[in-house]
């Protein structure tokens, strides 16, 4: 029985074959190839202003600098994402405040912002779940009203847009992911699109060791900056896999389509809020019934796994960590996310898949779930 993982990333032989130019070239660290992915991300993003990282995390981080936030400050975020979020919060000396999340968008309640706003908050920082764009008119409508800044976590959202423009070509500052699971990828890699000249200056000290130059070419250090310029290589692949995101996401899209069509139950599963064609749906991920059901997820994954059938779990309840609950965190404060904690299984979706597996996801799926039926 062939193995279907639940994602997996879809390389050409012209992008290999690039990568064996590159390192054939003995130009591997930064050089012509960030370049021209920065700048062939900018076209894509109507002009922004783009510097890619070594990863999504390390632009959050490094966002967060050059906004001046740290000690003292408090970050709104939302309580169910993948850890990177609240923990750059962490990582600058600042407070993430959580607030919970919607069941079916997984996206952070934009109605439980402006209650949990301190004379602390600095920032907002939402995360655009699985591809599908939080509310920005709103978002921003919120930070405009208060004086925030909105650092957008946009690791699974490269190629969504909202209301016909993409995330990243407006707005504040938006951090994109290009890890292996993404919708596109540079093997590990990031980018930041800003809208703010000035601050790509500040960026670009934090990037690289805080070393800057003179006309003589005399180094200069300003600020402790860090390291976290992509290497030549990984922005080769990235340089080959811009040209074939939109098609990757539209594919995605129809794959989803198959989904929704297929994935009947019996009792039934909360399904993902579909959104518009704006959603690139990085990730398919329904919630079990297991109130109504005789098995654990654990349970559900292990026997989809002995049918071949990769699952993940995206994402536990941050607040439940024990990082958080140092905090004062505890279960109940934050139903929604908990309830996608405890459910959550994330299904087989990347653009070489076709419709027939799905239909095999699908009818596994069924199988199992009426079965255990109580």
């Amino acid at each position: 029985m062939n193995y279907l993982p639940f994602t997996k990333p879809t390389l050409d032989e012209a992008t290999i074959q690039g990568v064996v130019e590159v390192l054939r070239s003995g130009w591997l660290a930064t050089g012509p190839n960030v370049q021209a992915l920065e700048k062939a991300l900018s076209d894509y993003l109507s002009g922004r202003i783009v510097r890619t990282l070594t990863s999504a995390t390390g632009g959050l981080e490094v966002a967060l600098q050059v906004c001046g936030i740290g000690p003292g400050d408090e970050v709104i975020t939302p309580a169910m994402s993948f850890a990177a979020t609240p923990n750059v919060i962490m990582r600058v000396g600042a407070k993430p405040v959580f607030v919970d999340v919607d069941l079916a968008s997984r996206n952070i309640d934009l109605n439980q912002v402006e209650a949990a706003i301190t004379p602390r908050t600095k920032a907002i920082m939402p995360v655009h779940f699985a591809g599908l764009p939080v509310d920005m008119d709103a978002l921003y409508d919120i930070a405009r009203r208060h004086k925030l800044r909105v650092i957008e976590d946009a690791a699974h959202a490269i190629g969504s847009s909202w209301q016909g423009k993409r995330i990243g070509s407006f707005g504040d500052i938006v951090s994109f992911s290009f890890h292996p699971n993404k919708n596109m990828t540079t093997i590990e890699g990031g980018a930041l699109s800003f809208a703010d000249a000035e601050e790509v200056k500040k960026f670009d000290l934090l990037r690289f060791h805080g070393i800057s130059r003179d006309a003589e070419g005399n180094m200069d250090i300003s600020v402790a900056g860090g390291k976290y310029n992509l290497s030549d290589v990984a922005a080769r692949v990235g340089v080959g896999q811009l040209p074939l995101l939109d098609g990757f996401n539209a594919k995605r899209r129809e794959l989803v389509a198959h989904y929704f069509k297929c994935f009947t139950t019996d009792p039934g599963c909360l399904l993902p809020a579909r959104g518009d064609e704006g959603h690139s749906w990085h990730m398919f991920a329904p919630l079990l019934p297991l109130d109504q059901l005789n098995i654990s997820r654990k349970q559900f994954i292990e026997t989809m796994h002995q049918r071949g059938l990769g699952v993940g779990i995206h994402y536990p309840a941050l607040h439940l960590f024990s990082l958080y609950r140092e905090l004062g965190h505890k279960e109940g404060d934050f139903p929604n996310a908990e309830k996608i904690g405890r459910e959550t299984v994330t299904l087989p979706l990347f653009p070489t898949m076709e419709p027939a597996d799905v239909e095999r996801v699908c009818a596994a799926a069924k199988e199992i779930i009426e079965t255990a039926k109580k």
